[in-house]
């Protein structure tokens, strides 16, 4: 399960309460630029419409861009698989004031590429500031037990 792209900045701007796992529909280039490690999902969000999933803002560019056919769009919308019963349960929570689902990581499965999302709410100025602080003290409190255990 190696991560081929991450949302770096979803655990600093969102709380997150509910963690999902999709499959997502991508074409074979697609495919090879995100095993390459190519593509973005910052600014990425997760829409549902008509029962379906899409994921939209997430930027994937072609794997070889001198051999396109055609037009290629790296922000176009991609389809997520998921279950039914999952839509259902996330477009019921989506109807509470506040709630978005973002995707976090786009990962390989075996052969098969997935995307966790979650269902998050967004975070005010001071509870970003006060995870800051926390972060901060562990490291420190790492920082003094190794040099400590090294004396």
């Amino acid at each position: 399960m190696a991560n081929l792209l991450e949302n770096k900045k979803a655990s600093l701007n969102y709380e997150w309460l509910e963690i999902y796992e999709a499959g997502v529909e991508l074409l074979g280039g697609e495919v090879k630029s995100l095993k390459n490690r190519l593509g973005s999902l910052d600014g990425a969000r997760t829409l549902i419409r008509g029962k379906e999933a899409y994921v939209v803002g997430m930027f994937i560019p072609p794997y070889q861009a001198s051999n396109l056919v055609g037009e290629y769009d790296p922000y176009r919308t991609r389809r997520l698989l998921m279950k039914k019963k999952e839509i259902a349960e996330l477009e019921e929570r989506l109807s509470q004031k506040g709630l978005t689902i973002v995707p976090l990581s786009v990962y390989n499965k075996g052969k098969l590429v997935k995307v966790k999302i979650a269902l998050v709410r967004g975070k005010k100025k001071f509870d970003k500031r006060e995870d800051l602080k926390k972060k901060e003290a562990k490291r420190d409190i790492a920082r003094e037990l190794k040099s400590t255990l090294t004396r």
